[in-house]
């Protein structure tokens, strides 16, 4: 038998601090500052700080005609609304997905999976086209409605509808990827024990499902909001010639009306309602972190 022999017990050297993290993450940091940040502080500068024949001076001018022309508060109202829509939507339709996903083990659901991730892997200009060719004038649906006698339908093709039906198909796969991931957080442990006190499916969805899943339902919105806001291929191609949704309109004025200075303040104003939605996203990133 061996005697073990109790002696002092040896310091502790404390871990040494290697920046080995921090230098795997200054690359994209960096590559951020400088692609990201710094853009829209030379977009703030260049839109308040303008020429003038005396030099350079301080001016709010472009942002006093920015809201004082009817046509960019029409064209502002028109993206505000296609988001707002856009997001109703897609939550109206994503949740029932992201639900049954979650809760069946059939081999239906795999392909319903399939079917809802397709959108992700088809690009805008071809989900423009495939639109064009489907709801548009003498589309497919037209010609099937008056092969059995029924009416014309009045297409959403160049309407304000046509961006939000691309726009809602477009950010399916994403927001349904978003919803399914938080509600991996709900236990079926906790849908068993409130199933035992006699919960209904809306008493489980309101009081068990929801709650948990509620920052998720806020990340997915807030990206949602954010590719929508910005969104130009579909809204080009769909959208109404005017008024038109923020994107066109940008590229219009600087490249039809050569005016990058009103340009760039109508990417500041984007810029500006965007920030809103990044912020919930970065406070619900911040909140998940904290122990």
């Amino acid at each position: 038998m061996t005697a073990v022999t109790s002696g002092p017990i040896a310091a502790v050297e404390p871990s040494r601090k290697r920046p080995i993290g921090l230098l795997l993450v200054a690359i994209p940091v960096l590559m951020v500052i400088w692609l990201v940040i710094w853009p829209i502080i030379s977009a703030v500068i260049t839109t308040l700080w303008v020429k003038t024949p005396e030099g350079t001076a301080f001016s709010v001018e472009t942002y006093r005609f920015f809201f004082s022309d009817p046509y960019s508060l029409s064209n502002l109202s028109l993206t505000l609304w296609t988001t707002m829509v856009c997001a109703i939507l897609l939550l109206v339709v994503c949740l029932p997905i992201a639900l049954y996903l979650r809760f069946s083990d059939s081999r239906v659901a795999a392909y319903v999976q399939g079917l809802a991730i397709f959108p992700m892997f088809v690009p805008s200009i071809i989900l423009s086209f495939a639109f064009i060719r489907v709801l548009g004038p003498n589309g497919t649906v037209d010609l099937l409605f008056n092969a059995v006698g029924l009416p014309k339908i009045r297409t959403p093709y160049l309407t304000p509808w046509g961006p939000v039906i691309g726009l809602v198909w477009d950010n399916i796969p994403l927001t349904v990827l978003i919803l399914l991931s938080g509600l991996g957080n709900v236990s079926n442990q906790s849908i068993e024990a409130a199933r035992d006190v006699g919960a209904g499916r809306l008493a489980l969805l309101w009081h068990i499902i929801l709650p948990r899943i509620s920052n998720s339902i806020l990340v997915a919105i807030s990206f949602a909001v954010l590719g929508i806001f910005s969104a130009f291929t579909l809204p080009y191609v769909l959208g109404p010639a005017a008024p038109e949704m923020m994107g066109p309109f940008m590229q219009r004025t600087f490249r039809e009306l050569f005016d990058p200075t009103n340009a760039i303040t109508q990417a500041v104003v984007t810029f500006g309602f965007c920030i809103v939605f990044g912020l919930f996203y970065v406070r619900s990133v911040a909140k998940n972190r904290t122990p």
